[in-house]
């Protein structure tokens, strides 16, 4: 084989487990890009560390036994769209972080089934009724109660947050096209790769500053590996469930980073989190029971014929 593709296999029970893994990994890393960020280094610089730590760990463990095997790709393409994709998630996030708490980040994410449902039409080629359609403008009105546009509490960082939604649900929906076509590893080794080749020009230009205490070069270490293991865990779930099945379960990333954000930065949620937390949750979860009664109802019409 040229590469270490695998099959794509009908295991969603395998695939929430692993992708509830991959949510971690990812609060982990906004914990980290947010800590690193407060200490002095500069945004593009901690966004460079990210994707450089993912992509020096991929080489120095997978290289030397898997060689050409793990560069060869049958779709450099999408590979690299889907890297852009990531990068330009990553990056708006990060940004939004230093002006947000994880919490508002974290919900304002939470739009990213939504965006993926609405984009499963056009790119996946699934059918989308009014129900759907209908919980995902619920889902859009919690998340208003959130943000409060028009409040004081307003931050028009809020806006990047919707961008990082935006552009992870693209991420998703070209892993979900991926599955199949290259391995697990070659897909981790090119979006590292391509976000690492974009950020070196910024990083040169704004210079490098290092970590000036324990646990900030804790954070250092930690946001590559995080990295790496929290996309591991994402994109082998996409070869078992299908997208529309896995995103609604992104929704226990908010424990993490509520926890996250109380502990470690000292800011808890606010009283309008817990009232539109669960109006996005409760969309999400609709869209999702929905799914898996069309495809029950599929499956019988199959089995029938």
């Amino acid at each position: 084989m040229a590469n270490d593709v695998r099959p794509i296999e009908d295991r969603r029970l395998l695939g929430i487990g692993l992708v509830i893994l991959g949510y971690m990994m990812f609060a982990i890393i906004d914990t980290c890009a947010k800590w690193l960020s407060q200490a002095g280094l500069p945004t593009s610089e901690v966004v460079f560390v990210r994707y450089a730590g993912q992509l020096f760990i991929v080489s120095a463990l997978l290289l030397p036994t898997r060689g050409r095997q793990l560069v060869r790709t049958r779709n450099l393409k999408l590979e690299i769209v889907r890297g852009l994709f990531l990068l330009a998630s990553t990056a708006a996030n990060f940004v939004a972080i230093l002006f947000l708490p994880l919490t508002i980040t974290g919900s304002i994410l939470f739009t990213t089934p939504f965006i993926l449902t609405a984009l499963s039409i056009p790119l996946l080629g699934e059918q989308v009724g009014w129900r759907r359609w209908a919980a995902i403008g619920v889902g859009f009105v919690g998340i208003l109660v959130i943000v409060q546009p028009g409040s004081e509490a307003f931050h028009p960082a809020v806006l990047l947050s919707l961008a990082c939604a935006l552009f992870t649900a693209l991420y998703m929906v070209t892993t979900r096209k991926l599955a199949g076509v290259d391995g697990v590893s070659t897909q981790q080794f090119y979006s590292a790769l391509v976000a690492t080749t974009c950020l070196i020009p910024f990083v040169v230009a704004g210079g490098w500053v290092w970590p000036a205490d324990p646990a900030s070069w804790l954070a250092f270490v930690m946001i590559g590996t995080a990295a790496l293991a929290g996309h591991q865990f994402l994109t082998t779930a996409y070869r078992y469930a299908e997208a529309s099945v896995l995103a609604p379960f992104g929704y226990v990333q908010i424990v993490f980073l509520t926890v996250s954000s109380w502990l470690v930065f000292d800011q808890p949620p606010d009283f309008w989190f817990f009232v539109g937390l669960p109006i996005v949750v409760a969309s999400g979860l609709y869209i999702w029971l929905r799914e898996r009664q069309l495809s029950k109802s599929v499956t019988a019409v199959a089995t029938r014929d």
